[in-house]
């Protein structure tokens, strides 16, 4: 880091260089330039006679208390944790679409491309064969992240047995720390705010909701993707269909991103958290900041709706589809198969 020596502060400022072997990073030229600035700033009001200690200790910290028309009390940390809430769920919810989804996708394209699925269908509806395909592979994935819970926990608890002394001793000097930390009064009431902020959340109605919004989203789009899997004869000929259903999904959490962080009850997140091909994600986002019952019912029935049309949208291409080959279906094509 090169600066300049000179009496002018502005000119000091123009003429500072950082050299480095390799491009730096935008974090470390911002914080570079955020920590250069306060200083010159110091040396400037110390050259105009200001006082900097005096300065120091005018600062005064605002903290603006939060109450709803109904007497309900809210905080920063509030919000900061209803949006973490929201999002981690609105994401979980969209991640578990995606990579679950494909693999009903790939699994269907599979059997039809090895003949088992013209044993199968012979004993079976197709529609029992669709929901079967779709339980089955969620169950699975389930059980996959169940199995990574469990086996995460194994390894943690082996790992605390074999090195605990050493952790133990680790952990000592962290522990003085935090002791020390929380008998400090500033930091005392800022841990007691996130724990009376984390109580104040609609627990019981974030859980509820979101295991049906989870549940109802997962199996909207997943009858798509096994619609998709008994339409084409490999994964290239998906990419045409994959579109439509990734552009709701992507929509939902730009939506949820962007326009519920700054107004979660504003028009345009209301508007998303009723359509069905967005509302498990956007409404998961919403319920932490508080939504009426009667909104979370109403989006709730959409999707129901939407996800028997599905279902009976879906079972019908798959009918068709599963036992169609050597041809590469459009949408005209996709058309016809419902009138069959």
């Amino acid at each position: 880091l090169y600066i300049a020596d000179h009496d002018s502060i502005s000119e000091i400022a123009k003429q500072v260089k950082f050299f480095s072997e390799d491009t730096p990073s935008l974090t470390l030229i911002t914080s570079i330039e955020s920590k250069l600035e306060r200083k010159l700033t110091e040396l400037r009001l110390q050259q105009q006679g200001v006082d900097i200690a005096k300065l120091r200790s005018s600062q005064t910290k605002i903290d603006i208390g939060q109450e709803s028309f109904l007497g309900e009390k809210t905080s920063k940390i509030d919000n900061v944790l209803k949006l973490a809430f929201g999002g981690f769920a609105g994401y979980l919810l969209f991640m578990f679409i995606i990579i679950y989804g494909n693999m009903i996708m790939r699994s269907v394209i599979e059997e039809k491309t090895s003949r088992i699925i013209e044993v199968i269908i012979s004993s079976v509806k197709p529609i029992q064969l669709l929901m079967g395909k779709i339980i089955g592979t969620s169950l699975a994935g389930i059980t996959q992240f169940v199995i990574w819970v469990i086996l995460g926990g194994i390894f943690m608890a082996i790992m605390a047995g074999i090195f605990g002394l050493d952790m133990t001793s680790m952990q000592q000097p962290q522990q003085e720390l935090m002791q020390q930390a929380m008998e400090t009064p500033e930091v005392n009431i800022q841990a007691q705010t996130i724990i009376n902020s984390i109580y104040n959340l609609p627990l019981t109605n974030l859980i509820v909701a979101f295991i049906l919004f989870f549940i109802g989203g997962y199996l909207l789009y997943s009858s798509l993707y096994a619609a998709i899997g008994a339409a084409v004869d490999n994964e290239t000929d998906t990419q045409q269909f994959l579109m439509p259903i990734l552009i709701p999904l992507i929509l939902a959490v730009y939506v949820g991103a962007f326009t519920v962080i700054e107004d979660p009850h504003g028009t345009i997140s209301t508007v998303f958290s009723y359509i069905p091909f967005t509302s498990p994600v956007v409404m998961l986002m919403r319920i932490p900041f508080g939504v009426p019952i009667w909104q979370q019912l109403i989006s709730l029935l959409l999707l129901i709706g939407t996800f028997m049309f599905t279902v009976w949208f879906a079972s019908k291409i798959y009918r068709v589809g599963i036992l169609m080959y050597g041809k590469k279906p459009s949408y005209k094509e996709l058309i016809k198969w419902l009138k069959y």
